[in-house]
C-alpha cells in the first residue's frame, strides 16, 4: 500500500468523530453496523454522520452496503491490517545492538 494512501487512512483517522464512528464499526465485526444504529448509538446527527462516512468510505477504511432499506457500515480490514504494519513493519529497523 502507498505512502500517500496510508496518510489519507490515518489523516481521516486523526478526527474524534471519524475515529469514533470507526471503532464502532471495526467492533461490529464482519457483519457490519446500521448507520442508524450507529447514529443512535454515538449520538450524533444523520447529515454530520454521513460526511464523516464518506470520508472514511473515500480512504477505504469502511465499505458500505445495502440490504432492503437498511445501509450498514462494515470496516474494510485489509486496509486496517495495511495501516498496523505500516506503523510497525520496521520497528527498531536502525537500532544498534
Amino acid at each position: 500500500m502507498s505512502i500517500e494512501i496510508i496518510a489519507k487512512a490515518l489523516k481521516e483517522l486523526g478526527h474524534p468523530t471519524r475515529l469514533s464512528i470507526y471503532r464502532s464499526v471495526v467492533r461490529a465485526g464482519y457483519q457490519g453496523i446500521a448507520v442508524g444504529g450507529l447514529q443512535k448509538k454515538l449520538d450524533i446527527p444523520g447529515s454530520t454522520l454521513s460526511h464523516h462516512i464518506a470520508s472514511l468510505v473515500s480512504a477505504e477504511l469502511i465499505s458500505q452496503r445495502r440490504e432492503s432499506r437498511t445501509l450498514y457500515c462494515t470496516a474494510e480490514y485489509e486496509t486496517l491490517q495495511s495501516v498496523i504494519s505500516f506503523l510497525q513493519d520496521e520497528c527498531c529497523a536502525e537500532e544498534k545492538s
